[in-house]
């Protein structure tokens, strides 16, 4: 069975976007983008909320055209549009770029989607990551931690209803300094 799998990037201090929405204090290096690229390749799919898909979507399809873009940046380009996508979203009627508009997240059709064949299925958005902590659809989490304290923002983690028993499985630090913290739920 495919796993759901939250990859975010986070402040020391647990935010994921600073004040105003700012992501600019995240520290993406080539290392860290080939990281990324060689996580997320094999997977299956990316399932996102609205906002992240339109965040991508404005950046990543054409990526590879600019001539400033690293080599890690250009192999990102292709994965991302060539994965295919499920956009939860109430508003959108349709999302291009391999994608598919989803109403609700429904727990019986996630957990369908996860016994079929494929790679893991990354998991992007906040808002939609708590709705899938919710329903306890959420098998693993790649947390980066970047070293920098934002001070405020946006949270990753909301109040949890029921404490989730997670065990480490992989600890990394890259030359940057980002640490990944990678957990899967304790069974």
């Amino acid at each position: 069975m495919r796993k759901i799998v939250v990859q975010m990037s986070l402040s020391l201090d647990g935010f994921f976007e600073g004040p105003g929405g700012d992501i600019g204090w995240h520290q993406v290096d080539e290392e860290l983008h080939q990281h990324f690229n060689d996580v997320i390749a094999p997977m299956g799919g990316f399932l996102s909320g609205r906002v992240s898909h339109e965040l991508m979507a404005a950046y990543w399809p054409t990526a590879d055209q600019d001539p400033n873009a690293s080599g890690p940046e250009r192999e990102f380009a292709r994965i991302w549009r060539d994965m295919p996508k499920i956009v939860y979203s109430r508003t959108l009627d349709h999302a291009d770029w391999n994608a598919t508009v989803v109403r609700e997240v429904d727990v019986e059709q996630v957990r369908k989607l996860k016994a079929e064949p494929g790679g893991d299925l990354a998991l992007g958005g906040a808002d939609l990551a708590a709705t899938f902590a919710r329903h306890d659809l959420i098998d693993e989490y790649r947390i980066y931690v970047h070293p920098v304290l934002v001070g405020g923002g946006r949270r990753l983690f909301p109040d949890a209803e029921t404490p989730a028993a997670l065990r480490l499985v992989e600890s990394r630090v890259f030359g940057n300094g980002v640490v990944l913290l990678r957990h899967e739920r304790a069974r």
